[in-house]
């Protein structure tokens, strides 16, 4: 559906295809992080057409079953020639994918099971309509044209992947030129200006490499500055803030933790006034933007200089020792030539 995501707010779910492509959402599902949802078009929400199909007991799956359908319908109009009635299909396609989202939303059956099977419904369905403008160039008098369709589709589901493999791994890949939905009504113009298909189906897969592209440098500066320890990029998704990435499961240790805590009671005035507890991890102490050769090369200069001065404080016991051990030698035989001298 249009944004793969029916019945879910966000998710860190891998390979559903291209979560904020697809569909509008409704409830989220448990266990789900929260993020920014697509709710279902105004005229949907003002006739309520969600509302009455949940209320004679159609289901959002059974949507999105028919809108599959309808998608290999589409397919088979349009590699028949019919390209005006093509375009309407699509429309009507377009309305199913939206339409889903507000069922499952007024029914309150939003699922993980439905946000899976509207992505593949949505990968399906592409095939569908793209497999059939690939019949239907490649029974005209270029058959080699119909690799532009197959193109455009491979392209796009390379920019599904990237969408559905960064947010399993707890990155930001949301945006981009062309999207499903926008990859759909471009195929739609370019059907109704059927004249020019060929240069406009060209178009469309130049902007779906830009895009695939964008993704995928969005994706590798996070990765980039997730391994070098850089700040990242100023739009960090809310999850990777809240420190719910798998990476950022294990860097917030127990120090810190004691030292949020004192500082958290410093501020307001009450606790003790002891010092926190020193924090000897390299990672937590390193500065934003210091590279973690230069941090290492510090830490290991402050030990060889902490066991210079051990080996120092030791020599100097060792000496202090010595000197306390000669003095009472050297009194106990000044006590025995007292006694001596005496006649004692």
């Amino acid at each position: 559906m249009i944004d793969g995501r029916r019945g879910r707010k966000g998710s860190r779910s891998t390979e559903q295809g291209d979560s904020s492509e697809e569909s509008s959402s409704g409830a989220p599902a448990t266990d789900v992080a929260p993020t920014s949802e697509k709710s279902p078009p105004g005229g949907l929400a003002r006739i309520g057409l969600g509302r009455r199909l949940a209320a004679v007991g159609v289901t959002a799956d059974q949507v999105t079953v028919v809108g599959m359908m309808l998608a290999a319908l589409t397919g088979v109009i349009i590699a028949l020639g019919h390209l005006w009635i093509g375009v309407a299909l699509v429309t009507a396609g377009g309305l199913m994918d939206t339409l889903d989202g507000a069922v499952a939303k007024a029914a309150g059956s939003s699922s993980r099971r439905g946000a899976f099977l509207d992505s593949v419904a949505d990968r399906v369905a592409d095939g569908f309509i793209f497999g059939g403008v690939a019949w239907y160039l490649a029974t005209g008098r270029t058959p080699v044209q119909a690799l532009l369709p197959f193109a455009i589709l491979g392209v796009g589901n390379v920019i599904s992947y990237e969408r559905a493999k960064a947010e399993s791994l707890g990155w930001d890949a949301k945006g981009g030129l062309m999207e499903r939905a926008e990859r759909l009504i471009f195929l739609g113009a370019a059907l109704i200006f059927h004249v020019v298909l060929v240069p406009l189906l060209a178009v469309l897969l130049g902007l779906c490499v830009f895009t695939a592209g964008q993704r995928f440098v969005k994706i590798w500066r996070q990765a980039t500055a997730e391994l070098t320890g850089e700040p990242l990029p100023a739009k960090v998704p809310a999850r990777v803030a809240a420190g719910t990435t798998p990476l950022a499961a294990w860097r917030p240790g127990r120090v810190e933790s004691r030292w949020r805590a004192w500082r958290e009671v410093r501020a307001s005035g009450g606790g003790t006034r002891s010092r926190p507890v020193s924090m000897r991890s390299p990672r937590s102490r390193r500065r934003a933007g210091e590279p973690l050769s230069t941090r290492l090369r510090s830490v290991l200069a402050s030990d060889r200089a902490g066991s210079s001065r051990s080996a120092r404080t030791s020599r100097s016991s060792a000496r202090s020792s010595a000197r306390l051990t000669q003095r009472r030698q050297e009194g106990a035989a000044a006590a025995l030539r007292r006694r001596l001298g005496t006649g004692r």
